[in-house]
C-alpha cells in the first residue's frame, strides 16, 4: 500500500478519560492530500482519535495520553507546542454546525482577526477565496452582512468549512459532518470533501459507511478503542482482512 508522503502519523497511542480508557494502542498514518474515513460504532474512540491530533482533549478534565502523536514529523505533545498553533494548522469541523452569532463575513473573517490582519482588502480577499472554497459563495455572496444563524443547515456546515479554511490549515477534521444535515445538504458536503483534498488532508468520522466509501481513499475501521483495520477505501470495503471488518461492514454485527 503505497501512501505517498505521510502528514499525521500516531504509534502506540494510548487515551484515557480517568480510568476509563478509550484509544487502546493505535498505530495510524494519514497521508497528505487525502481523504481518510474512520467508521465504527457509537462509542469507539472515532472522535476522541481525530481529537488528539488538533490537542481539542486538551480542553477536558482528566485526560491522560501515551504514545507518539506527531504532524509533519512533530510531536504534537512536546513540551512547547502550542495547541493555538497546531488548531490553526490542522482545522476541525463538527457534527453539529456552529457559526458565531455574527455576520457570514464576520464568521469567516474571525480567525484571521484573530490572528492580526485588519487589512480590509485582504480581508476581503480572503473571506472570498474562503466561501468559494467551501462551495458557497454563489449562494451568499449578496448575504454577507446578514447573520449567519440566518443560512440552512447545510450553509452553516460550509459556512464552518470556509472559516476554518481562511486561517489555511493544512488538514481539516471532520467530526460526522453530515449527521444533522438531509440528503441534499449531505451531497453538497460530500462533494466538498472531494474537492478538498486537492488542497488539504482531510479525515472525517463517520457512521454512514456507503459515504466513507463515496468519499475516502483510505478507512479504518474501529472498535472498542482499537483499530481493528485499516487499509484503501475500496480493498477495506470488497475484500476485508479481518472477520470483524467484514461482519461489521456486512450488517451481522452484533
Amino acid at each position: 500500500m503505497r501512501m505517498g508522503e505521510i502528514v499525521m502519523r500516531c504509534k502506540g497511542l494510548n487515551l484515557w478519560y480517568g480510568k476509563n480508557q478509550a484509544l487502546k494502542d493505535i498505530s495510524l498514518e494519514v497521508p497528505k492530500n487525502k481523504v481518510t474515513a474512520l467508521i465504527g460504532p457509537s462509542g469507539c474512540g472515532k472522535s476522541t482519535l481525530i481529537r488528539v491530533f488538533n490537542r481539542m482533549n486538551d480542553l477536558v478534565d482528566g485526560v491522560r495520553i501515551t504514545g507518539e502523536a506527531t504532524f509533519c514529523g512533530c510531536d504534537i505533545y512536546a513540551p512547547g507546542a502550542d495547541p493555538t498553533e497546531i488548531r490553526t494548522r490542522i482545522g476541525m469541523i463538527f457534527q453539529k454546525p456552529n457559526p458565531f452569532p455574527m455576520s457570514v463575513y464576520e464568521n469567516v473573517a474571525y480567525g484571521l482577526r484573530v490572528h492580526g490582519e485588519r487589512d480590509r482588502k485582504n480581508l476581503d480577499r480572503a473571506v472570498e477565496e474562503s466561501l468559494k472554497a467551501a462551495a458557497l459563495w454563489d449562494e451568499v455572496k449578496d448575504r454577507l452582512s446578514e447573520q449567519a444563524g440566518g443560512l440552512s443547515g447545510g450553509q452553516q456546515q460550509r459556512l464552518c468549512v470556509a472559516r476554518a479554511l481562511a486561517v489555511q490549515p493544512e488538514v481539516i477534521l471532520m467530526d460526522e459532518p453530515t449527521s444533522a444535515l438531509d440528503p441534499i445538504a449531505t451531497s453538497k458536503i460530500e462533494d466538498l470533501v472531494y474537492q478538498l483534498k486537492k488542497k488539504y488532508t482531510v479525515v472525517i468520522v463517520t457512521h454512514n459507511m456507503q459515504q466513507a466509501a463515496r468519499v475516502s481513499d483510505y478507512t479504518g475501521f474501529m472498535y472498542l478503542g482499537k483499530l481493528v483495520e485499516f487499509g484503501e477505501t475500496g480493498h477495506l470495503f470488497k475484500a476485508p482482512k479481518e472477520e470483524l471488518t467484514e461482519r461489521y461492514i456486512t450488517g451481522t454485527f452484533g
